[in-house]
């Protein structure tokens, strides 16, 4: 049933892009024609649903039952067409406007001396508090632009419903590049924190290393692994840490960078205010849907090493695939602390081999401070447990921040001859294919939401910032998200079943001990 009536939904979008061909509108295609979806090509995927049984795992389509996918090219019960492909991407949307630039009322695409086709924007969700408003319109009219969406007909004209719109001039190596490497006083951190994040800061790329005696490079189509920082929104006391994920993909003929592959991993088991669901995504969708992009809401930084070999690339995607179908299953739930963005994606390129050095936790000591004031003045041993949880993790899996400064760090470190220690040898791949690195700066895009920042990189940054009342954080309550239990596979996570952490424990029972030891000999002192 449901591929019958793909099949008619996909007439009838053939019949409304001739249609708007016949009114030489900018050209609509589908979202799959002619692109690349990061290292693959579209043509190895087809274009469904969530409720397109059996074209990837159930646990996964449960997520997107109305959301549009792209699922590999093959036959239920046999082998992907091509080996490694991903389980699904999430598209959100079946067509594909490459090029066009918006009217200055906002109504209407526009291409060349070529009649216009209406256009309105993807509904607002109404979970999310702010939204595209003039000041983005007049953003993105600077420039041309690539939209997805969903072409339709309205009073037999054909119409398009814009979800993401990406600017066009936001291109890698488009010119060639003076090199500006970085220094001790001008460190990673630092291009992080410049302009207080950037989040007005106009796009910008640097390069800061290339491989040395290379001639004049040519980047097109060579292919990529990114490490993505996005930073602290502006309207969201809990959100100061930012965000982190790893992407792969090849450099477009231009410079185009919109179809790279992001590995964005988020809670599963709460409805995400703005939309988002954790998943693979294309660029474009990760940071400009109009409700679940990154940029509407915050600035970010990424940090791209251009390969020679697709193998480094290739071998993360493989890799995280698994991690995808696990976390999916709910093998293992997302947890802010100890499984969260960064964590994962560490954990990912750590079993590769990455030896990225470890910072250690904050402070075991404060740690324990920390459980006692928030289960007291919270009264809940689980804002306890979560305080605890904070300033023990290991800091490259907690902050996003760390983990983008530590991976730069040592990849600088790798290519430079100095690592040192032995390498790996995914560490010696990544020393012998990466061919030049190129820190770009990605501006927020202006809406009717508050400008973020740059992110924190630690505890007493984050609380710094916060109001010291917890009563005053601006926070987002979302609604919980039960997973179906007869999608489980296997056993359910373990829970440890204490109330309180170990150490903690052992503290109290300490205490206690010492408590009723002295209680001991002050009754045998009054006996005597």
């Amino acid at each position: 049933m449901h591929t019958k009536l793909y099949v008619a939904v996909s007439v009838i979008a053939l019949k409304l892009a001739a249609a708007a061909t016949a009114h030489a509108g900018p050209a609509v295609t589908s979202a799959l024609e002619g692109e690349r979806l990061g290292l693959h090509d579209a043509t190895d995927f087809r274009y469904g649903t969530g409720r397109c049984a059996g074209c990837a795992p159930k646990q996964a389509l449960w997520y997107f039952q109305d959301e549009g996918l792209a699922v590999p090219r093959n036959v239920p019960g046999q082998a992907p067409a091509t080996p490694g492909l991903p389980d699904l991407i999430w598209l959100g949307s079946p067509h594909l406007v490459p090029e066009a630039t918006l009217a200055p009322s906002g109504d209407e695409l526009l291409a060349g001396t070529d009649a216009p086709i209406a256009m309105r924007l993807a509904p607002r969700i109404d979970s999310n508090r702010s939204y595209f408003n003039a000041s983005s319109l007049d953003f993105f009219r600077q420039r041309t632009v690539r939209l997805r969406g969903s072409l339709s007909e309205e009073a037999g004209r054909p119409s398009f419903e814009a979800r993401t719109i990406w600017p066009r001039d936001f291109v890698i190596g488009a010119a060639p590049l003076p090199k500006r490497p970085l220094t001790a006083n001008d460190t990673l951190a630092g291009f992080i924190q410049q302009d207080g994040g950037g989040a007005r800061s106009p796009y910008a790329t640097r390069l800061v290393w290339e491989r040395e005696g290379a001639a004049q490079p040519d980047w097109r189509g060579k292919p990529v692994l990114a490490i993505m920082l996005n930073g602290a929104q502006g309207d969201d006391d809990e959100a100061y840490g930012g965000h982190f994920a790893i992407a792969t993909g090849r450099l477009g003929q231009r410079g185009e960078w919109a179809d790279w592959l992001v590995n964005n991993f988020y809670n599963l088991d709460s409805y995400s205010e703005k939309g988002i669901i954790a998943s693979m995504a294309p660029m474009d969708n990760y940071l400009m849907d109009l409700n679940s992009g990154q940029q509407y809401y915050r600035p970010s930084h990424m940090l791209v090493a251009i390969l020679r070999d697709a193998r480094t690339a290739q071998a993360y995607q493989a890799s995280v695939q698994h991690t995808f179908r696990a976390f999916y299953r709910h093998d293992f739930s997302y947890r802010h602390a100890a499984a969260n963005c960064a964590g994962i994606n560490m954990d990912v390129l750590r079993r590769l081999g990455w030896q990225v050095p470890q910072l250690g936790p904050t402070s075991r000591l404060k740690a324990l401070g920390a459980y006692a004031y928030m289960a007291a003045s919270e009264l809940s041993l689980a804002s306890g447990q979560q305080a605890y949880d904070y300033y023990t993790e290991e800091q490259t899996r907690l902050y996003p921040a760390v983990a983008f400064t530590a991976l730069g760090q040592d990849l600088l470190g790798l290519l430079g001859g100095q690592p040192g220690r032995a390498l790996s040898a995914y560490e010696q791949q990544l020393r012998t294919d990466v061919e030049a690195l190129v820190l770009v700066r990605i501006p927020q895009v202006p809406s009717s939401r508050a400008f973020g920042s740059a992110p924190v990189f630690s505890i007493d940054e984050f609380m710094a910032r916060a109001p010291r009342d917890k009563a005053q954080w601006k926070t987002v309550p979302v609604p919980p998200r039960p997973f179906p239990a007869e999608l489980r596979e296997g056993t359910a996570p373990a829970d440890s079943g204490l109330p309180v952490p170990l150490p903690v424990g052992g503290l109290l029972l300490g205490l206690a001990g010492m408590g009723a030891g002295w209680h001991w000999r002050r009754r045998a002192k009054q006996k005597r």
